[in-house]
């Protein structure tokens, strides 16, 4: 990579006071690392929604290995009891894939209705309770609610925990760990929210998907045709303008086509298929504010000096 852009990129990281770590790899290999503001290597970071590509490379695991059938799948059958007495029959044709898609139709969890949902006694019922503001797999309306009945789904497909499952699947092949997070009441661990990484296992989880779900050493991890669909727009948000797939947003940068696992406050996987390239940054979790300055911030990383210093250092197909 280009040395003067990439030492630009650090100097301006340092300036940043919300940031935490800034993450640079090509083809799979750490560039360049560094933490800010007390923030350490061994400390696992907050993912915050970021989560929510986590939740969406085990549904593809789960369905490899046959625990679930498929995308299309409806979602009824895991949730009998609590949508037994509903008189909105168009929550029985919600499928795996509009969770995945964040088009349920469901009124959201997130935003304004957030403190309503994680305060109530039981998440999965308070979520397939909502009213239904459109019909399944017309229109985007980001959720938490969604990913976490994805969690609950592969908690009762796989008579295992959710933490249990991405262990065994997921986070020993890769190498990394991931201690358990936060529980719903039900005891159901919080699908899309709150689940904590290093920053260095955060990269190998992208490094995971540079690679088409294959790790370092060649272990297909995630399925091949998993990654491929998972980048795949299926949507857009009204509300961050952002193209939507399986659990990870798209956005171009530069001229490049860029996947992002994204968190609130600033935690970022940004995959770059052209340029063999990964980024992560962890940030503050809870600032004080909404800070949308940080955020355009740690774009203007990426776009001015990090994907630059990858294209002038040489990039696959452009």
């Amino acid at each position: 990579m280009d040395a003067a852009l990439l030492n630009s990129a650090y100097r301006r990281a340092v300036s940043l006071p919300k940031l935490r770590s800034l993450l640079v790899a090509r083809s799979g290999t750490l560039v360049r690392e560094r933490y800010f503001h007390g923030a350490k290597a061994t400390q696992p970071a907050n993912l915050k929604s970021a989560s929510k590509s986590l939740i969406s490379a085990l549904v593809g695991i789960a369905i490899q290995r046959g625990d679930i059938t498929g995308v299309r799948q409806p979602i009824k059958p895991f949730f009998a009891q609590e949508l037994a007495a509903d008189q909105d029959r168009r929550k029985d044709w919600i499928t795996i894939e509009d969770l995945l898609t964040m088009r349920s139709g469901l009124q959201t969890t997130s935003f304004f209705n957030y403190g309503r949902w994680v305060s109530s006694r039981d998440w999965v019922r308070f979520a397939l309770t909502q009213p239904m503001v459109t019909n399944p797999g017309s229109e985007m309306d980001y959720s938490t609610g969604n990913t976490h009945l994805l969690s609950t789904i592969l908690t009762r497909a796989t008579k295992i925990s959710t933490w249990e499952y991405a262990s065994r699947h997921l986070a020993r092949p890769l190498g990394i760990a991931l201690q358990p997070w936060q529980r719903d009441p039900q005891g159901v661990f919080f699908g899309g929210n709150d689940m904590y990484l290093t920053p260095r296992a955060m990269l190998a989880f992208g490094n995971l998907y540079l690679r088409h779900g294959r790790s370092a050493d060649g272990k297909q991890i995630v399925p091949a045709a998993w990654v491929d669909s998972s980048f795949v727009t299926r949507t857009r948000s009204g509300w961050s303008g952002m193209e939507y797939g399986y659990g990870w947003w798209s956005r171009p940068m530069a001229g490049h086509d860029v996947r992002l696992a994204w968190g609130y406050g600033g935690q970022f996987i940004f995959v770059v298929p052209t340029l063999d390239l990964t980024i992560v940054t962890t940030s503050d979790p809870n600032p004080a504010r909404r800070g949308d300055d940080h955020l355009d911030a740690i774009y203007e990383l990426v776009e001015q000096y990090l994907i630059p210093a990858a294209t002038r250092g040489g990039g696959r197909g452009h």
